[in-house]
């Protein structure tokens, strides 16, 4: 109602003022512009209530006389002296008034006890001695902190101590403000049982004079219990927590009593530590004990970093603050522990998943990266401005402020390193090659999260890190490897897939297949084919073949242009010398020539491109592999690709048959006319006559047929060779960029058809595919192969293709086969979400 009435007042006020002021202005003022009166009649008015409420409240507050807070370690924004008014206080903290008066009403009640005790003193043993079965205080009998050990009864529940009990001061003014929250007032009503754990009816910012009967209740009972339940709503802890807060930081008890309330608060933040705001709130409190307690500030305490990571928050935590202040100050440099402490905490810092999946290896290559780069350490130029901190409370009730301490303990100000940008852009860039490095990792424990510490996950790992990560079973896959080269290098791919991950997949996808090729690449051997470049991996009852790289490659995926192309020019030229079901060893030789006369690639791509000659050789390349890539060739290079399929079929020197009928088909699937493959064979590379479709048989006895007429050497037209060389280079560049575009769509397909941003590196097809299947949880095998087929795919390829998008994108598989196949709720969620935003 204090409240109320003030307002009353105020309004009152200000209508009488007003009037007066209109009669003022309409006699004295009359002179002036009717604006100006107007002006003075609103705010002359405003100025006055101002004034008289401000001298109202000094007049109020002369009656109280504060008792002085001790308060060492803090500044004076929390001390004053017993001759300091309470509107004096109000400037530092608008709750300090308040505090005063606290303090001046502990004086009268100090001299009160001090009598008390005196009586006491004259009484006998037994008289001193309580009665049995009563608690050390009762309730109704105590005004104030209750120190632990020390019991006190409220509604029938006796508490063991660390509360304020009593009536509540007020906070803020003395007239209108709230009840001090932390205080238990046994004049209040208290429901018989607390039945609400849930705080259903606690306020965000509850008080115990402000909640419920019930929630009362339910607070007595928890208190009562010892404080052990910790699935109790945490409004209730911050209730508790209110008064450990004013006690340590308003009131300055004693050292050991300091120490018991962190324990305390040390003990509930375990209990609580499910609840975010509970962690948030008590570790700032623990943090600012922390600096204030420990006089001399120490980095070397084992527990310090820990306890700063713990209270991470949107700023960088106090403790940080005052360690790399303290360091900066004294002039040392910081080492890659401190460095990366920072960058954890730093609120701009751009974390990737491998930073978190593999926090270990991070670490362990974070600290190398950053040693080799400074190895005295970071030294960092001290900022000008200083750190200067202010506490303010869980309850709102009160703000204070730290006197910070450099080491030593003496007294000194503290750099702030909160706005320092340079170390942190040095970090990030050291954090960004660390992650980059161990991407692969991270994916193969994605893909395993039980994986690390397999051959192909240690394989995986950067090989800085071999040492301080020791495996017996990759020497032991390197010893197996060099055995296999010796052998000739083809190898089961279902044994190098089981060796490297421990067990025996029931089928091979690209996953597998490029895991291994990039784990062995890690210790120096590669595999062919490497499917993100092969036109198909080789199935499970087909071979690959193991060769050694000379050295280890980080990254396979790096090739060049001229790679590329000839790569599937190899898959052409073999394609066409299986055409007679055998290789002869002159084609080998010119097979292997072409790939040594090529230019632009390194020996590395040399090496790999001999390996994949050799597995095409054993495993013949299939017209419906070099299909899906020659139909998007255009007329404007279909005469390049004529004479690059000449020229190859030109290599033995002798066109059999079997070599025509497969360039008709290449021919047919560029759109060509297959009449003129006779032409483009005749046209300058052999000579005119006949040509041997078929070897000669012994039959009657007839007429002799002639002898096949031999190649003359000087036949040849230099000019057409030129010309056909000329066409085979560019063919070279034809077939790069059909080969470097897995999955081309035409412009057409894509205009009809927007994707939405999360679905980059999906081709139309593949993303309606993708929006139709996140629409259910689960599809059955039937239904999934035909809305696959109304988009075109074949389900087997469409699987793999949609899962190896979403592992690229999110990590995971958005197609789980079981019984069917199960969608992954949280890739369908995100997708559905994106699509909504774009409608």
């Amino acid at each position: 109602m204090s409240i109320v009435w003030k307002i009353i007042r105020i309004i009152g006020l200000y209508v009488a003022s007003f009037f007066v002021c209109v009669i003022i202005a309409a006699i004295a003022l009359d002179s002036l512009p009717d604006a100006l009166e107007a002006l003075f009649a609103l705010l002359a008015p405003i100025a006055f209530v101002w004034w008289y409420e401000k001298r109202r409240s000094a007049r109020v507050a002369e009656t109280t006389a504060p008792e002085k807070l001790q308060s060492p370690p803090f500044s004076r924004e929390v001390r004053a002296s017993t001759n300091s008014r309470p509107d004096q206080l109000a400037q530092f903290d608008p709750h300090l008034g308040n505090v005063a008066q606290i303090a001046a009403e502990a004086v009268p009640r100090s001299a009160e006890l001090q009598r008390r005790s005196d009586q006491e003193e004259k009484l006998s043993p037994e008289a001193k001695r309580p009665k049995q079965g009563s608690s050390e205080r009762s309730q109704g009998h105590h005004q104030g902190w209750v120190r632990k050990g020390q019991s006190v009864t409220i509604a029938g529940r006796t508490i063991d101590g660390m509360v304020y009990v009593g009536k509540p001061p007020r906070i803020g003014s003395t007239h209108y403000g709230e009840s001090c929250r932390a205080y238990i007032d046994p004049s209040l009503s208290v429901a018989q049982v607390g039945s609400d754990r849930n705080g259903v009816n606690m306020s965000y910012w509850p008080g115990y004079s402000n909640i419920p009967a019930v929630c009362r209740a339910t607070y007595l009972n928890w208190l009562a219990d010892g404080r052990q339940d910790g699935t109790i709503d945490p409004g209730y802890m911050f209730l508790f927590f209110y008064g450990l807060e004013r006690r340590y930081l308003v009131e300055q008890p004693s050292e050991d009593e300091k120490q018991e309330i962190v324990a305390e608060v040390e003990r509930l933040k375990i209990l609580f530590s499910h609840n975010h705001s509970a962690q948030r709130y008590l570790g700032e409190f623990l943090n600012i004990a922390r600096a204030a307690a420990l006089g001399g500030f120490s980095t070397d305490d084992p527990t310090l970093k820990q306890a700063i990571l713990e209270n991470r928050s949107w700023d960088l935590p106090l403790l940080l603050k005052l360690a790399l202040g303290g360091m900066i100050s004294e002039g040392e440099a910081l080492d890659s522990d401190w460095v990366l402490l920072w960058l954890l905490c730093y609120p701009e810092r751009r974390l990737r998943t491998p930073a978190e999946r593999c926090d270990e290896e991070f670490r362990a290559l974070f600290k190398l990266k950053f040693g080799a780069l400074h190895p005295d350490g970071l030294k960092v130029r001290a900022p000008r401005k200083m750190l200067a901190m202010t506490y303010r409370a869980a309850s709102s009730e009160f703000n204070c402020s730290v006197n910070l301490s450099a080491k030593g303990g003496r007294e000194a100000q503290i750099p702030n390193v909160s706005d320092l940008r340079s170390p942190m852009q040095k970090a990030q860039k050291i954090a960004d090659e660390a992650m980059d490095e161990l991407d692969k990792f991270s994916r193969y424990l994605g893909r395993n999260p039980d994986g690390r510490g397999t051959i192909e996950a240690q394989a995986l790992l950067p090989a800085e890190l071999w040492s301080l990560f020791p495996s017996d079973e990759l020497e032991k896959l390197k010893d197996w490897a060099r055995e296999q080269v010796a052998a000739g290098g083809l190898v089961p791919a279902l044994d190098v897939i089981s060796r490297l991950e421990g067990e025996t997949p029931e089928k091979l996808g690209k996953r597998n297949l490029t895991g291994a090729a990039d784990a062995l690449a890690r210790i120096g051997f590669g595999m062919a084919p490497d499917p993100r470049f092969s036109l198909r991996g080789p199935k499970i009852d087909e071979p690959v073949v193991i060769f050694e790289l000379g050295e280890p490659v980080e990254q396979l995926e790096d090739v060049s242009p001229a790679y590329r192309t000839e790569l599937f020019e190899l898959a052409l030229a073999t394609f066409v010398a299986h055409a007679d079901s055998k290789i002869v060893e002159a084609e080998r030789r010119a097979l292997r020539e072409k790939i040594d006369a090529v230019s632009g690639l390194t020996e590395l791509e040399r090496k790999r491109l001999h390996a994949n000659l050799e597995w095409y050789l054993d495993v013949p390349p299939d017209m419906s592999w070099l299909r899906s890539k020659l139909k998007d060739a255009d007329a404007e290079h279909h005469l390049a690709l004529r004479a690059a399929v000449v020229a190859i079929a030109h290599a033995d020197s002798v066109i059999q048959s079997e070599e025509v009928a497969c360039i008709e088909k290449i021919y047919k699937a560029l759109g060509i006319d297959a009449g003129l493959v006779y032409a483009d064979l005749h046209a300058g590379d052999v000579p005119d006559g006949p040509v041997r479709v078929k070897a000669a048989e012994a039959e009657a006895p007839g007429e002799q047929i002639p002898d096949e007429p031999k190649a003359k050497a000087g036949s040849l037209d230099a000019a057409r060779i030129a010309a056909i060389r000329n066409d085979t280079e560019r063919v070279s560049s034809v077939l790069g960029e059909i080969f470097s575009a897995d999955e081309d769509v035409s412009d057409e397909a894509a205009a009809t058809h927007a994707l939405p941003s999360l679905m980059a590196g999906l081709d139309p097809k593949h993303a309606m595919l993708v929006e139709q299947i996140i629409q259910r949880d689960h599809w059955t095998d039937e239904e999934f192969d035909e809305i696959a087929s109304k988009q075109g795919l074949m389900p087997s390829g469409a699987l793999e293709v949609v899962n190896e998008w979403a592992f690229e994108k999110f990590d995971e598989a958005l197609l789980d086969e079981y019984d069917g196949y199960d969608v992954s709720p949280d890739i369908a969620d995100t997708l559905r979400a994106e699509m909504a935003k774009g409608d």
